[in-house]
């Protein structure tokens, strides 16, 4: 029963990624139809018109997976090395430049998130508080 409830999840989530296809071909824009249906998804997901539990198991399992998808990506690359050549120096600090800028923006949505959650939890409390005080 688990296996056909991941299986549904994950045609759900196909959903939205051909949803975000068809936008993308009706509408012919240059963004990818992944990121249009990613966007769906964040949107169905906000306003609640998707449960999160309706796509979390489905989601993991593919989560799970995503490195074997990268390596043909990687492969790719690795047949094209001629481009690369003279460049290393350049390649090393776009990494290291990339990898910082990465590290600062996560780290700031990250304190960025506790400081809402202390809040939205302070708040809770404080309404909790002032209606037993009443």
């Amino acid at each position: 029963m688990k296996v056909i409830r991941i299986l549904a999840q994950i045609v759900l989530l196909f959903v939205f990624y051909f949803i975000g296809e068809w936008i993308r071909g009706i509408l012919h824009l240059s963004m990818p139809g992944s990121i249009i249906g990613l966007l769906l998804l964040l949107a169905a997901l906000s306003l609640k018109v998707v449960s999160l539990k309706w796509i979390e198991d489905g989601s993991n399992v593919l989560l799970a997976y995503l490195p074997f998808l990268l390596i043909p990506a990687t492969v790719g690359v690795m047949n094209f090395t001629s481009i690369f050549k003279g460049k290393e120096l350049i390649l090393v600090l776009i990494t290291i430049i990339s990898t910082v800028i990465t590290m600062i923006a996560s780290g700031h949505a990250s304190q960025f998130l506790a400081k809402y959650a202390k809040r939205k939890k302070e708040d809770a409390s404080w309404k909790k508080h002032s209606s037993q005080s009443q």
